[in-house]
Order: structure tokens, then sequence, then C-alpha cells
């Protein structure tokens, strides 16, 4: 609870920071990718989890295990391509906005949640898996729900 009061002032002063609701979500997302190189080292250690063979092994770790372990939630995943490197998940419960009623109209734009993309990228490229991750659908935009879009940018070698 303590982060989510936290994470909420955090946004709250980087939009005062910057004009431009891009120049938050990069922002975010920077600061997010800091947090993901780091944390993947405390999440190997304390899952002893195996190496996982593709990438929908590698999907149902981030959401059953690190999302689990680091948020409480256990977000779905589900498969987007033919290809098997587009996952999304999708999160019935989202704690970053628990006190979070809907965004401004004038930050229309902003992503609010967009640190959590920065931490799985930045997670998986420690572990050398290139990817790309943004928000899908977002329940504080009016969306039904929370996706989040995982897409593994070239095999592993």
């Amino acid at each position: 609870e303590l982060f989510v009061l936290t994470y909420g002032a955090l946004v709250a002063q980087l939009c005062k920071d910057y004009e431009n609701d891009e120049d938050v979500n990069t922002c975010l997302d920077r600061m997010g990718y800091g947090i993901g190189v780091r944390l993947i080292d405390d999440f190997l250690a304390r899952s002893a989890v195996k190496k996982c063979r593709s990438y929908s092994e590698t999907a149902d770790m981030i959401a059953q295990v690190a999302f689990k372990t680091y948020l409480g939630i256990t977000p779905s995943v589900s498969c987007s391509s033919a290809a098997g490197n587009e996952f999304s998940l999708i999160l019935d419960k989202n704690p970053l906005v628990d006190f979070v009623e809907e965004l401004p109209a004038e930050r229309a734009s902003l992503c609010y949640c967009n640190l959590l993309c920065g931490v799985i990228r930045g997670a998986l490229e420690m572990v050398h898996l290139e990817a790309e991750v943004t928000f899908l659908q977002d329940r504080l935009k009016g969306d039904a729900v929370t996706e989040i879009g995982i897409t593994f940018l070239r095999k592993p070698e």
C-alpha cells in the first residue's frame, strides 16, 4: 500500500514537471527499466525458477510468479500471434490504481502505469530477451480490462 501511495505521488510530480504526457510516459518507462534491470536478480534468487524454454513459458513465468511475488496479483496470459512471440497480460486488478478514480481529461494520453512496462522490458533484457512492452488497454481510460502487450523481438541464440 505504501508503494501504491508513493507511486501516485511520483506520477503527480512528473505531471507537474513535464507538460507533455509522452514525456511523462517516457520517464516512467525509463524508471521502470532501471527497476527491472535490478529486480531480475532478486526475482531469480527468490523464485529459484528454471530456464524457460519458450516465449509462452516466459510469459507464464512473468504472470504467475513475478506479478504474484511483487504485486500480489496473477494476470491471465493469452498468445496473440501465430508466430508465438506476442502475448497479452490481462490484469483483472491493478494495485497501482487502487487510489485513482480516473485520469483528468487533459491527461488523456498519460499511461499511468507505464512503469510496469519498463520493469518487464528491463528484466527481460537482463536475461537476453529483447522485447517491446506496451499498454494495449487501460481501465483508467475506460477500457474493460487492463492489458499489457509483450512482443518478443528476436529469438535468443
